[in-house]
């Protein structure tokens, strides 16, 4: 059967930054059919585009423009800081290449925690016990931020405290909890040891630490408030405008030009950066599936588990659980996990299509009372290699500053970014910075650093393997791979409409041979996460560019 593509246009000049509720979303979003790439950076749509209709849309850009803070990225963390900087009088511009959270935001389960990935043990073993207390201070801050917005705002976005448990993995020892927990008291944080994991099935009986006034809620709803309260302040807003050529004077934006005397870089991965940071933090690719279930049948909650300690990853994959409103009868169960490098599904042996039917099996086990898989999505997390996000002036600028290395703690570090990105830029006093500060160095991870460094540089021998198939004539409609043609590495999908599409398979940021996400319908770089559409348009940073088209026979061995 054929899926057509949503299409997505503007039929009226707009206003410049007002919300155009003229655009025109697809009728009836679906997460069966393909997806436009301004509305999300994938072929998998989340329950947050389905459930909200239509998308946050503004007018492009088409006109030089000064400004004081131009930042780029429509996210959490883009949003968060413009509006920040805004309410502290100052003249900003956002710029956004598709719609807003229409990148990783967009395909996140939207957990508020001061839980975090790596633990508050490894973070004393990293760093020291003063650090790990500041950690948790900024994220629980992070949290009450969120909370007083929400409030302030009269955002109707589902927000609820809810509690959080931290349950072990079959390969993991009571030992990680009693550390962790003991970590969490010397930190300040509220806690509570649990002889059983309440609401889950399979855990009864077993051990977990309790995360008191924890939050959740729907992400796409909150960022539309958030849009809009900073449209009140006076900012202005750009969807479908990509931010190129970034320097200390401004960027280029659908080919004009924007002259800021601040510029923020938002994107999830820094794309005005070729090796610094991405030799600090590295792409992993998480699964997500959402199901109905019987309302009342479960308690608004969250839920993790301690990672499998056996995996061959340097960030322990771990499954993540939270509930979300649907309707009068059912409730949306939305479990995530399965994680693996970008790129590198295939190393585990696990195509990344069928990463889902594991991600199933263990959420029926642990709530039998789930109904049909409603959705299916996938995301990409940065994960930097001492388990701190980093935030704060763009190694080697004055001016310019990133917020990335989200380590699945993406509400909280893009809210983080937004606060102390304000108060670097407006001199306040914050004892974040510097622990934040993207040009720390952290000896203690030396091990990890070199073990990622290892696998990113084992991705080079793809320049000298040869794949399966052989002749584009191969290719159904659908489907997608990468093909030799003596040294030359060429990335072919066949569309729903039998046109063939073909680009070099060379990622244009460090030379990565791409390999083909067929669940997503993407290609997508193994050494640092670039992902470009299945006819080689960019979508996910650090390339900036999109793939050069190749001309070849279409139907013989190349």
């Amino acid at each position: 059967m054929k899926k057509p593509t949503a299409k997505i246009k503007s039929t009226d000049k707009a206003t410049p930054g007002v919300l155009q509720t003229h655009v025109k979303a697809p009728e009836n979003i679906s997460a069966s059919k393909p997806v436009n790439g301004t509305i999300t950076s994938g072929d998998n749509l989340s329950f947050w585009f389905s459930s909200s209709k239509k998308p946050i849309a503004f007018e492009k850009l088409n006109q030089n423009l000064d400004t004081d803070i131009l930042v780029i990225g429509g996210g959490i963390a883009g949003l968060t800081t413009a509006y920040c900087l805004a309410k502290e009088g100052r003249k900003v511009i956002l710029v956004e290449d598709g719609f807003i959270g229409s990148g990783e935001t967009g395909r996140t389960t939207a957990h508020i925690t001061c839980a975090l990935d790596d633990h508050y043990f490894e973070l004393e073993k990293i760093f020291d016990e003063h650090t790990a207390q500041l950690a948790a201070n900024s994220h629980m801050a992070a949290i009450e931020w969120i909370a007083n917005t929400v409030k302030h705002h009269k955002i109707n976005c589902h927000f609820k405290r809810v509690d959080g448990y931290l349950f072990l993995h079959p390969s993991d020892t009571k030992e990680t909890l009693e550390k962790e927990y003991e970590a969490t008291k010397r930190a300040g944080l509220i806690t509570e040891m649990l002889n059983s994991v309440p609401s889950l099935a399979a855990e009864k009986n077993k051990w977990c630490i309790k995360f008191a006034d924890q939050a959740q809620f729907h992400v796409l709803l909150y960022l539309k408030g958030l849009a809009n309260a900073f449209i009140k302040l006076g900012g202005k807003i750009y969807t479908e405008t990509k931010a190129e050529n970034i320097t200390n004077e401004g960027a280029t934006a659908n080919g004009f030009k924007v002259k800021a005397n601040h510029i923020v870089v938002a994107t999830n991965t820094p794309i005005n950066d070729w090796v610094t940071m991405h030799t600090k933090q590295w792409p992993y690719r998480t699964y997500v599936i959402a199901a109905k279930i019987p309302k009342g049948k479960l308690p608004y909650a969250l839920w993790w588990d301690t990672g499998d300690q056996d995996s061959k990853w340097i960030s322990k994959p771990y499954h993540y659980v939270r509930l979300e409103e649907f309707d009068e009868h059912y409730d949306m169960l939305i479990a995530g996990g399965e994680d693996h490098r970008t790129g590198q599904a295939d190393d585990e042996h696990i195509k990344e299509e069928d990463r889902y039917d594991k991600l199933e099996k263990w959420t029926k086990k642990h709530f039998p009372t789930i109904k049909t898989i409603e959705f299916k999505w996938s995301g990409q997390v940065m994960e930097p290699l001492d388990s701190l996000a980093y935030i704060g002036k763009n190694p080697g600028d004055d001016n310019i500053y990133i917020i990335t290395g989200d380590s699945g703690n993406g509400m909280t570090h893009g809210t983080l970014g937004g606060m102390i990105i304000t108060d670097i830029i407006t001199g306040r006093e914050n004892p974040w910075i510097k622990m934040y500060s993207p040009s720390r160095i952290t000896l203690k991870t030396t091990g990890d650093y070199l073990h990622e460094v290892g696998n990113m540089v084992a991705q080079y021998v793809d320049w000298f393997s040869a794949e399966h198939i052989k002749e584009v004539g191969n290719f159904k409609p659908g489907e997608g791979g990468i093909i030799s043609s003596g040294f030359k590495k060429i990335a072919v999908y066949r569309d729903e409409q039998n046109n063939l599409h073909t680009c070099t398979a060379v990622c244009p940021h460090l030379g990565g041979i791409l390999q083909w996400n067929a669940d997503e319908k993407t290609f997508d770089c193994p050494m640092h996460g670039s992902r470009f559409t299945n006819e080689g348009k960019v979508i996910n940073g650090p390339a900036t560019s999109d793939l050069k088209k190749i001309i070849i026979n279409k139907e013989r061995e190349v």
